[in-house]
């Protein structure tokens, strides 16, 4: 991992549901995804070597990860 904020963040993860955002060095956004355990999910992508060719461009351009924790409605009947 080539980032020292993000290995702080990712060790910092909430396994609860949100949203996540990767972000390249000028701050934009280049990547949005959903996740029912943001530690597992975000983490897979620099812990995890198999990744296909469009997974490991995106693993060279990312220079910080936000996320926003999603507390999901129960079912109430």
């Amino acid at each position: 991992m080539h980032n020292q904020n993000i290995k702080i963040k990712l060790k910092n993860l909430t396994k609860e549901p949100g949203i996540y955002k990767m972000l390249d060095k000028s701050g934009e956004v280049i990547y949005v995804g959903k996740a029912k355990n943001l530690k597992n999910r975000v983490s897979n992508y620099f812990t995890s070597s198999n990744h296909n060719t469009k997974t490991q461009l995106l693993q060279k351009n990312i220079d910080a990860v936000s996320y926003t924790h999603l507390t999901l409605p129960t079912n109430r009947e």
